[in-house]
């Protein structure tokens, strides 16, 4: 792997994470398209990407530090402005991440063979979610919730939703958000929760993966130890963090300023780019 497409796929990355246009399809679809010689059922690969993700993570954490240190003088000290209300949501969030946890655990190696060896596949779902986002907009109920309200229920159906981000092509904070939608949040709410949910699993997955790269670093391509592979990986993690508080800060501000057909733009790229991407996999 070369530096600069470590740079391409952290800025990949940083970008489509929390952008609801699925970042584990693109990096599949990139280097598939622009021929690179990676081998993406290596052992490598997943703990690379992952340590990628933890940069997102902390990016998440720095963004939304006030909600981490709420949900922690609640929790532990039963401090803060609303200690009660920042319990009741941090357990929300925690209930939210329980199923994609256990989905990830018990399928992992047919999801590692499905999710990076087929950018066809890829493709064609990052169709799926650009459906995905265009119809929750018309279908969604008012928004007549807020993140105080949701309830227990309502956090596991966000949770169950976010199963469906370990398909490649489909976005982990779009259909996280269109959870909330279907939960009766705004854009901006439901954003926020998705965002929320997303930092323990990242940092989760960070942990059990990251340290494969000093076990599998060695021999995973001609040239290469694991140091080198690790120091790529701290490159990638510390670009894709940049790129990805700037992303939020965004997304945010959109989500903001939009509530009318806020995701129809995220829609049609990903229709209009899965259908070229799909086109050239056919082609080619």
């Amino acid at each position: 792997m070369t530096l600069l497409q470590v740079v391409v796929l952290a800025i990949i990355q940083g970008v489509t994470e929390l952008f609801p246009i699925s970042s584990l399809g693109h990096a599949v679809i990139i280097p598939d398209i622009l021929n690179w010689n990676l081998d993406q059922q290596s052992d490598w690969f997943l703990p690379f990407l992952v340590v990628m993700h933890l940069g997102t993570a902390i990016a998440l954490l720095i963004y939304f530090w006030r909600d981490w240190y709420d949900f922690g003088m609640a929790v532990a000290f039963n401090r803060g402005p609303r200690p009660a209300e920042e319990r009741r949501l941090f357990w929300r969030v925690v209930i939210a991440t329980i199923p994609a946890v256990i989905v990830g655990v018990v399928f992992e190696k047919m999801l590692k063979t499905f999710a990076f060896g087929l950018p066809g596949v890829a493709s064609f779902f990052l169709i799926v979610n650009g459906v995905i986002l265009f119809a929750a907009e018309r279908m969604k109920r008012p928004a007549n919730k807020s993140l105080d309200a949701l309830t227990l229920i309502d956090a596991l159906v966000i949770g169950v939703f976010q199963c469906f981000a370990l398909i490649p092509g489909i976005s982990r904070s779009g259909v996280t958000m269109v959870g909330g939608f279907r939960a009766g949040l705004e854009h901006k709410d439901a954003a926020r929760f998705s965002f929320l949910t997303a930092t323990p699993i990242i940092l989760g997955a960070t942990v059990l993966e990251a340290p494969k790269l000093l076990k599998h670093g060695v021999g995973a391509q001609k040239g290469f130890d694991p140091s080198n592979m690790l120091h790529l990986a701290i490159i990638a993690g510390v670009l894709a963090g940049l790129c990805a508080y700037a992303s939020l800060w965004a997304i945010m501000r959109w989500f903001k300023n939009h509530e009318i057909k806020a995701f129809d733009p995220f829609a049609y790229y990903c229709m209009g780019a899965g259908a070229l991407f799909l086109i050239v996999e056919i082609v080619t």
